[in-house]
């Protein structure tokens, strides 16, 4: 086996960093957008949804395992795991690009190609992601080192997915503008008349004013309080030159120039076309900027089921899995909801955008203080504080009501930045437990124990999903009924606040079973480079 402790440099580290940058690119837009195209875009009930994502989910475990073996096996001029980084970016990028298409199908062939573009998306992410996190592990041998390559990769992984959720809600907007004709009468104090159509049919836009102050209602349903309740926007299907009238209010000095309609299904497609492209950039830099530098022992013969054996024996990895699974659903329940929760209770969908932004700028510095803090605290018990707090801050979201701008970003900031630590810390500890099983086996199979965590993002994203998808249903949400989405507001609340807080104390109870403090990591980073050191002495 060769390998050794050197540090490494800024740019290989940075390079190392755009994968992830693009890796979020996909899944943060996914996790983030995907939901909400779906039931207010394209028109999909939202338990089905729930119910398509868990279940595609729900072969990860196989998929993941399977990439992991073929990573361990794979033998190239560019090593075991960065190849894969290569040949996976452009197919990556494409299927991005289908979730976000919408092709004109019945409700079964709308179902059918979610499906079929949902699940092929998650087999590519897997084929691409699991490798790259193994790369960290075969990059050096230091697990000091290994956690500044995490901070590097978890800065990236927060600026990926700053682009693609503080930047895609604008790109939305500017994609999908539609050019509409609009007539503004005012008929009182703040109060107009507003008549909008357009020359093409448009399946879902969405109406309100640029400033997202004044309420909007239709005109024809004025007579129908309870119908017809206020909102600082619609979303509606509109016919080719036919008129639609709405009752606005609230807001000073509206003209037609105040007043905004995004076509959602063209926005989104095209936002996330330019997203994707950005992606397979950032994953071929990586692939040129990294090297492999950590291998299995020489001595080591292919053999799946000891790799196997090891895998279920090596307890650090169990724990993690469990771990994993958990604060993937925590994160991927609050990115689901955010703009559900920003567009149906503080109808101010750009302001998402801002706040998303304000998530990735905690979340960078999130990643940078966990290297100097997991030193000073151990990983372990660093992971168990982060959890508490973040959970138990984010709780108090359901104390905050509609006009509380302020304190839901103070709030959401706070618990973000507790929330960055898990990764980071999460995909250095895997590359602990791989030291853990050489050093108990001598063996070592990365690519395996990597798939923990392509298996805890991808099925925990998946369980988050249902968990959102059911409870909406619970709520009877329906994305294009006004109506239903104001009945269905006490449900999108939980999901933000409390739901996820549960999840989060479960998390840091369970972190209490991992076994591996600073100590022992010392012990086995210690004895495998002694290891290493006879081996390269026997070889010469």
């Amino acid at each position: 086996m060769s390998g050794s402790g050197q540090k490494l440099s800024f740019k290989e580290k940075a390079g190392y960093a755009l994968g992830d940058a693009a890796a979020n690119i996909a899944w943060r837009g996914v996790a983030t957008f995907l939901l909400v195209f779906y039931t207010d875009v394209y028109g999909l009930n939202p338990a089905s949804v729930g119910l398509l994502m868990l279940i595609a989910r729900s072969s990860d475990g196989v998929s993941d395992v399977l990439m992991g073996v073929i990573g361990d096996r794979t033998n190239s001029r560019y090593g075991k795991f960065r190849p894969w980084i290569l040949w996976t970016a452009i197919p990556l990028a494409v299927m991005l690009s289908l979730l976000f298409t919408t092709p004109d199908l019945g409700p079964n062939g709308k179902i059918i190609y979610a499906y079929v573009t949902y699940i092929l998306f998650t087999l590519v992410y897997t084929a691409n992601n699991i490798p790259y996190g193994a790369l960290m592990a075969v990059m050096t041998n230091d697990d000091k080192e290994r956690t500044s390559i995490g901070s590097f990769r978890m800065v990236g992984a927060f600026a990926g997915g700053m682009l693609v959720q503080g930047a895609l809600l604008f790109l939305v907007a500017y994609f999908g503008d539609i050019n509409p004709d609009i007539k503004v009468v005012e008929i009182g104090d703040q109060k107009y008349e507003v008549a909008v159509s357009s020359p093409k049919s448009v399946e879902n836009v969405n109406i309100k004013t640029k400033a997202g102050v004044a309420t909007f209602r239709w005109a024809e349903k004025a007579d129908k309080e309870q119908d017809n309740i206020p909102t600082k926007g619609i979303s509606f299907s509109m016919e080719a030159n036919h008129s639609y009238t709405f009752l606005v209010e609230g807001e000073p000095a509206i003209d037609e120039t105040k007043i905004t309609i995004v076509d959602q299904k063209n926005g989104y497609s095209k936002a996330i076309y330019l997203m994707s492209v950005l992606l397979a950039i950032s994953l071929i830099i990586t692939f040129y900027s990294t090297k492999e530098r950590v291998f299995p022992p020489a001595s080591q013969k292919t053999n799946l089921l000891k790799d196997l054996r090891d895998l279920i024996s090596n307890r650090p990895w169990l724990v993690l899995l469990v771990i994993g699974l958990l604060f993937n659903i925590y994160n991927s329940i609050k990115q689901g909801i955010t703009v559900i929760y920003f567009t149906h209770y503080l109808h101010n969908q750009l302001l998402a955008g801002s706040y998303m932004v304000g998530l990735m700028i905690a979340s960078v510095l999130g990643a940078m203080i966990t290297s100097p803090l997991g030193r000073r605290l151990g990983k372990r018990p660093l992971f168990i504080y982060a959890l508490l707090f973040s959970g138990g801050i984010n709780a108090l979201l359901a104390f905050c009501g509609a006009e509380d701008i302020v304190p839901i970003f103070v709030i959401g900031i706070a618990s973000e930045l507790g929330a960055a630590i898990f990764p980071t810390l999460f995909f250095a500890m895997l590359g602990d437990a791989a030291d853990y099983s050489e050093y108990k086996n001598g063996r070592r199979a990365t690519g395996l124990i990597y798939s923990a965590g392509s298996f805890a993002t991808k099925f925990g994203g998946g369980l988050a999903a249902a968990i959102i998808g059911f409870v909406l249903s619970s709520f009877h949400y329906d994305g294009m009924d006004a109506v239903a989405i104001q009945k269905a507001v006490p449900g999108i609340v939980m999901l933000m606040s409390w739901i996820p807080t549960i999840i989060a104390l479960i998390g840091a109870g369970l972190m209490s079973f991992y076994p591996l403090n600073q100590q022992k990591m010392d012990t086995i980073t210690m004895e495998l480079n002694q290891r290493r050191l006879m081996e390269k002495k026997e070889a010469v």
